[in-house]
């Protein structure tokens, strides 16, 4: 039963998600994705993240001007991930949900740190027709099982070089499809019921009111050191989420 309590958490998670997007363009889904795995349980949030963030992906995806080049590059990824998102849920589904929202922790903090750091991650080159499906069977597995589409696609995507307007629409593409595969996946396997399914619609007003907030204060704050704060909030996160799992 859902109460005003759950209401408001949910609506503040979505709420903070989309402000962190408003203000440097990503964030929404890893955001919510935290806070509501750290206070209701990651088999839920994964549930209720699936339609504020394919509603805020699909603009950026069709943005950029490259959309069928890049699917045309991309779709080995992305063909991959799907079928990983399946399995990844399959074992959801029959798992400790504690024991992965411990893994969510753990990326959320190797997430943070590698954003801290920049590594410049050398281009795939002439492995790319191999590396291309491997990552993208990775992105998938760890995105059933934890939610996130974070690691290790989007650095696969850093090292590919693209333009900036490319990638960011290349991220684009990349996240609506991972929604797609992850509510796939948990419908499939009986983790999406239709209360939470629409709880996930609820949260959209909010989360889209968190991104025009953030646009508009975007100028007041410097976005290196928004970023900076954003990555050791997450990290914090990520801490918390590990450290209760696994001790």
């Amino acid at each position: 039963m859902w109460t005003p309590e759950t209401l408001l958490l949910v609506a503040a998670a979505f709420l903070a998600g989309g402000l962190v997007k408003g203000l440097i363009g990503t964030g929404l889904p890893t955001v919510a994705l935290g806070l509501l795995a750290a206070t209701l349980g990651l088999k839920e949030a994964m549930a209720l993240i699936v339609v504020p963030a394919l509603v805020t992906n699909v603009w950026q995806a069709m943005s950029g001007g490259a959309f069928f080049v890049l699917l045309r590059r991309l779709w080995p990824l992305l063909a991959l991930l799907c079928i990983g998102a399946w399995f990844g849920a399959g074992v959801l589904a029959r798992g400790d949900a504690l024991l992965f929202s411990g893994l969510l922790g753990l990326l959320l903090c190797f997430y943070s740190v590698i954003s801290f750091l920049t590594p410049q991650i050398p281009p795939p080159g002439r492995y790319e027709p191999v590396l291309s499906p491997a990552v993208g069977g990775a992105t998938g597995v760890i995105t059933g099982l934890t939610g996130s589409f974070m690691v290790p696609g989007v650095l696969y995507l850093q090292a590919l070089g693209l333009p900036r307007d490319h990638f960011v629409q290349a991220m684009g593409i990349t996240f609506t499809v991972a929604t797609l595969a992850l509510a796939a996946g948990l419908g499939g396997h009986g983790l999406l019921p239709v209360e939470l399914g629409l709880m996930s619609l609820a949260g959209l007003p909010t989360a889209l009111l968190g991104q025009v907030l953030g646009r508009r204060l975007r100028g007041r704050f410097s976005e290196a050191g928004f970023r900076r704060f954003f990555f050791a909030a997450l990290a914090v996160l990520g801490l918390y989420l590990a450290l209760r799992a696994f001790l």
